[in-house]
């Protein structure tokens, strides 16, 4: 699979609106400042790193008061 204009009325498209601009971002003024957005994102991969590996502390701590805790039974099936 080709990209790009394959038959005749592709290849006007294209000549055509080559030189078209549908965006100007650089005239546009952004409602949100960029160095808070990137602090409060910053501020949002902090806390969920901290919790993630509080998380990964709470899951070990489990697993070894259960491990200290089993009662293992020898069933009589258990070797046949």
């Amino acid at each position: 699979m080709s990209v790009g204009a394959e038959d005749y009325i592709d290849q006007l498209l294209v000549k055509k609106y080559a030189e078209e601009k549908v965006d100007n971002h650089d005239d546009m003024e952004s409602m949100v400042d960029p160095e808070k957005m990137m602090s409060a994102m910053n501020d949002y991969a902090g806390m969920y790193r901290n919790m993630m590996n509080l998380k990964q502390r709470l899951n070990i701590a489990c697993y070894a008061v259960n491990a200290r805790n089993a009662k293992y039974v020898r069933s009589r099936n258990a070797y046949q």
